[in-house]
């Protein structure tokens, strides 16, 4: 590993622990190729006090113009843009004027396709401008058609785009009322080709047809998984986690875990944005259905949640089950007891899963985690898609159905196969020589040998 520090990268993360965390592991894999690194925190985030426990990343904090509210907080997504377009454009000049000042010159900065605005402000200074998406290939494909008009939003009938299967109306990207939401998930593309490079958080083989359609349009180099390298390669050490967090107690859930025979919990964790939140009608068919498969299983289930589970339910499973409002879950998905996740398909906790060789039963709510379950049932391989009936729920019956077909027939069967086959090509990607590492060292290349 090249300890000599060649450069500084300037790293502007969207504020939220989903963009921010795969921004932390991109960095950390540049530093310990010889770069240095600063990541930027909103200071909404930065109050909260959360460190960085690896010591290899600087933090600094930069204005969106509203720095008492999380971005979700706030009721207008595009007014948001626009604060945080004017006074975030303006700390990030400020940073990159301090450091120029002490001597440590920005070589590039790395924004998430979520902040197009900032390639801007690199290319102000005649820095090199690196745009991040942090969603896989296959979303990035369809939301860039969304964003051309090259099919219509909302999709009303099944569409064909070169590079993926058929998209029914449930495959898609949808944002339902949060129009907001897609302006700004469609506005990725509206300046990636004044970047320099684009990059993804994916793997080649793993998103192979949908990478090359996309490069007809906008070529995107893939560089994931962006996990903790623990769980992959151990190219940096004691990379554990994440490393962005306030400090918790590990313990609980993993000695639960260690009284349980292997494949034999069910974890069970959905979206953290209140927002998409199951309802409590929702919570209800998920809670009988979990106790219907008569598996163990841990929950985690918020604070603003737990009033929507069924009246006693935690007192009557107690005996095979473990609610909590926080987990490790790197550290879960890795302990032998669990046999799946049942999971909202955040991009981040399925590259977790697939990562650690972990199958999965889906249960999209909106925005990519749609598209993101039609791949895990019918691409990958690697577990089911729950169905939901017409007003939108997913019953008890479909809920205790997928997990017994993951748990019963997946620890041995094709999706097992196919989880232990994804799990060792993501390591190959971004091991020494694989895709991903290639492209991080061209992108260190590219750094370094800037002006």
């Amino acid at each position: 590993m090249d300890k000599e520090k060649k450069g500084r990268i300037l790293a502007v993360p969207f504020p939220s622990h989903g963009h921010i965390n795969p921004m932390m592991q991109l960095c950390k894999r540049l530093v310990c190729k010889g770069l240095k690194a600063t990541l930027t925190l909103t200071k909404f985030y930065g109050k909260k006090n959360m460190k960085e426990k690896s010591g290899l990343i600087q933090i600094e904090t930069i204005s969106d113009g509203d720095d008492e509210y999380d971005i979700f907080d706030r009721q207008s997504v595009p007014d948001s843009v626009v604060r945080f377009t004017k006074h975030g454009s303006e700390s990030i000049a400020q940073l990159i004027e301090k450091y120029e000042s002490l001597g440590d010159p920005i070589v590039g900065v790395i924004y998430d396709s979520l902040l197009p605005w900032v390639v801007e402000v690199p290319k102000k200074f005649g820095l090199v401008a690196i745009e991040f998406f942090t969603q896989h290939s296959g979303v990035n494909l369809v939301e860039y058609h969304y964003y051309h008009k090259l099919i219509p939003y909302p999709v009303e009938s099944p569409v064909t785009i070169p590079g993926l299967p058929l998209l029914q109306p449930e495959d898609v990207p949808s944002y339902g009322v949060y129009l907001g939401n897609f302006t700004l998930m469609a506005s990725q593309f509206s300046t990636v080709d004044k970047a320099d490079f684009a990059v993804i958080n994916t793997f080649y083989k793993m998103e192979e047809e949908a990478l090359e359609a996309m490069s007809k349009f906008c070529p995107m180099m893939p560089v994931g998984p962006t996990i903790p390298s623990f769980y992959l390669d151990n190219f940096i050490e004691n990379d554990k986690e994440y490393g962005l967090s306030v400090p918790r107690d590990d313990s609980i859930c993993i000695n639960w875990l260690n009284t349980k025979p292997e494949g034999s919990v069910v974890y069970v964790s959905l979206s953290s944005v209140i927002f998409a939140s199951p309802d409590a009608k929702q919570m209800e068919e998920l809670a009988f259905g979990l106790k219907g498969s008569n598996y163990n299983f841990l929950w985690i289930v918020k604070d603003f949640e737990v009033e929507k589970l069924p009246k006693n339910f935690a007192e009557e499973t107690s005996d095979k089950s473990l609610i909590v409002q926080w987990c490790p879950q790197l550290e879960v998905l890795l302990n032998k007891a669990v046999g799946c996740i049942v999971s909202h398909c955040g991009w981040n906790s399925v590259l977790e899963a697939l990562s650690i060789g972990v199958p999965i039963v889906g249960m999209p709510v909106w925005a990519d985690q749609p598209t993101t379950a039609k791949f895990i049932q019918d691409v990958w391989k690697v577990g089911v898609r729950v169905k939901r009936d017409e007003n939108g729920i997913a019953g008890r019956g479909e809920i205790e159905g997928c997990i017994r077909k993951v748990m019963e027939g997946g620890r041995t069967g094709e999706i097992k196969e196919n989880c232990i086959k994804w799990k060792t090509l993501a390591k190959e990607a971004i091991s020494e020589g694989g895709t991903s590492d290639t492209n991080l060292n061209k992108l260190v290349s590219k750094l370094t040998s800037s002006p």
